[in-house]
């Protein structure tokens, strides 16, 4: 399906000039050019409410001691007060966890802080098929086996009333650090730290459970007068879960996730240096200013890092996640590491085979129906988020892929832009033995009996409550920019906006008119298909004399013949830095690409 093309609104022009020649003064430059590239990064900025120079300069240098006050917290006095009464008292902590990136990295997090001073501490993430997402009766009666006083619940927690009561009746005590919402009452913890809470106070609401973990161990950094340097160490797990768990890229997020990858780049744990090798990420040459041979980005933490840990525990125990992120020890951590890799292997073949046998059943699913759901007991349960994640993108509909165990159907909902998914699921909440997640992802599970009624009822309501434009792509585009404005100096600047991700996505520009090259430089510049699907070639303007800048179109060779014939093409695009055999050159990376209004007139 052909995307819309959309594009953001400009920022307000008096304070794009404002700010571009606020930016420009630092540099002692004024020509016209400078000026004009600056005037393209004000705008950016001022489109993200980025609209002075001093918020300009904490968005460039996010500052860890802009970090809001943990205490302000609602409960993370009490929180702090009963973990530190717990460990006067010598009494036994559990840190408890959710089996996914966000909750074991958590875990490590929290059991590594605690661990520096403190030894009678265990944790427990639950079995994914035994015990399902969240607090367990399982492991709080593992917990009662272990002589556990309190428990440290971490990326899970706000929904969990009756399995915290049901501590509470064995004499444990529960503090809940979660980043969900709430259900219709809280939970009776001793505390709960959750800036989703109603009446909240906290400044920042966005948090990832790790995030929530990190504020809980700033808190108790604080009260034991410890240097607050002793907790950069583990904003690299942070900097994971952020990027794993799809939060936005804003406010403290964005100051934890810049300083994680820092760590990740110059000093990375050894269980992250194990999974990396794995990845082929090896260390660099001694003089390099990277540990690695390239630096690490958000995408490569959500691509190469993410995928792995989550994999211990669809495929196997995620337990092996928290030995690997915790442990000192180089040789256990390698072990650990090619397991974990195994896994992911196994789990891509199976994830492989379910996409496959999906887009079979989809081939002769109804195409008038507004969402997507299928059901093959086949499946391995540990894969159907991601099958649904590639079939709701490639059909661009909202999507539930189901699969059976012993009479108990488990889905994994995933949505489009706009359709809030999780609203469509919680009216069929009554036919369900349980659900839980957030506006674009979910995750559920009813009897077999009850299947055939909620798929009709679940339909009906996406069916009633979409609109064409919701299952409609589209490409939004930051600003139109000509190919003239690319440089060096406008590409390392953008460089400074990572990292990128949700409210801070990567800039995307559009230019008119545009064609290939070959038209009037050498065949070596001449567009090629290359890979399965891909498109090579070099751009210039329509009306400037410029040097070609090549271009590379993932998945576009649909558009090889508009080139091959010298159309005009408009184009929407990311900058980066291409290299290749010790050669860099600029090249932008091709979104979406369409002929031309003038020459369709032609």
């Amino acid at each position: 399906m052909e995307p819309i093309w959309t594009y953001k609104q400009r920022g307000d022009s008096q304070k794009v000039r404002m700010l571009a020649e606020q930016l420009c003064m630092p540099k002692n430059t004024s020509s016209e050019k400078d000026l004009h590239c600056y005037e393209i990064i004000a705008n950016l900025l001022v489109q993200r409410g980025i609209d002075t120079y001093d918020k300009a300069k904490n968005f460039f240098r996010p500052d860890l001691n802009k970090l809001h006050n943990p205490f302000l917290m609602e409960d993370m006095e009490k929180s702090v007060e009963r973990i530190l009464m717990a460990i006067d008292a010598k009494e036994r902590i559990m840190v408890y966890g959710d089996y996914d990136v966000d909750g074991t990295s958590a875990v490590a997090l929290v059991y590594s802080y605690l661990s520096t001073f403190y030894d009678n501490i265990s944790y427990y993430i639950p079995d994914r098929y035994e015990e399902g997402y969240g607090v367990s009766f399982k492991g709080i009666d593992e917990a009662v086996k272990e002589g556990v006083k309190l428990i440290i619940c971490l990326d899970c927690g706000i929904k969990a009333t009756e399995e915290i009561a049901y501590a509470g009746d064995k004499n444990i005590d529960f503090i809940v650090c979660d980043h969900h919402l709430q259900g219709k009452e809280l939970p009776k913890a001793y505390a709960i730290l959750d800036p989703k809470i109603e009446n909240s106070k906290y400044p920042y609401d966005e948090l990832c459970g790790c995030g929530v973990g990190f504020k809980l161990i700033q808190a108790l950094n604080i009260r034991r007068e410890k240097p607050a340097d002793d907790l950069k160490q583990y904003l690299d797990l942070v900097a994971i879960a952020i990027a794993a768990d799809v939060v936005p890229l804003t406010g403290e997020n964005r100051i934890l996730a810049y300083h994680g990858l820092k760590v990740l780049n110059t000093r990375p744990r050894v269980g992250l240096e194990a999974i990396l090798a794995c990845a082929n990420i090896l260390p660099s040459d001694v003089n390099s200013p990277y540990y690695f041979n390239r630096p690490l980005t958000i995408q490569d933490l959500s691509f190469l890092i993410g995928p792995r840990i989550n994999a211990a525990g669809r495929m196997d125990s995620a337990r092996k996640a928290v030995d690997l992120l915790k442990t000192k020890n180089r040789e256990k951590a390698e072990r650990i590491a090619e397991e974990i890799d195994e896994s992911n292997e196994d789990r891509k073949e199976k994830d492989r085979q379910a996409t496959i046998q999906a887009n079979s059943e989809l081939d002769t699913y109804d195409k008038e129906k507004k969402c997507i759901v299928l059901c093959n007991e086949q499946w391995h349960q540990g894969i159907i988020g991601i099958v649904a994640s590639r079939i709701a993108e490639q059909a661009y509909k909202p999507t539930i892929i189901f699969t059976k165990t012993a009479g108990i159907m488990t889905g994994s909902a995933r949505s489009v832009k706009n359709f809030d998914i999780y609203s469509a699921i919680e009216k069929c909440r009554h036919l369900l033995t349980h659900f839980g997640g957030h506006k674009f992802a979910a995750g559920l599970s009813l009897k077999e009996e009850n299947f055939e009624q909620f798929q009709q009822m679940f339909e009906k309501e996406v069916e009633n409550n979409i609109t064409n434009e919701d299952v409609t792509p589209e490409i939004e585009s930051d600003m139109e920019i000509s190919l003239g404005d690319i440089s060096d100096k406008l590409l390392r600047i953008l460089q400074q906006f990572e990292p990128f991700g949700p409210e801070n996505n990567e800039p995307v520009f559009y230019s008119r008119e545009v064609y290939d090259a070959s038209e009037v430089h050498d065949d070596s510049k001449k567009v090629r298909k290359v890979g399965r699907n891909h498109l090579k070639f070099s751009a210039i303007p329509f009306n400037e004399r410029i040097d070609p800048i090549s271009c590379i179109g993932f998945s576009l060779a649909e558009y090889y013949d508009l080139l091959r014939y010298g159309r005009k093409i408009d184009i929407c695009y990311t900058i980066e830095e291409n290299r290749y055999q010790g050669i860099r050159e600029l090249q932008l990376n091709v979104k979406a690409i369409r002929e031309s209004e003038y020459d369709m007139d032609y």
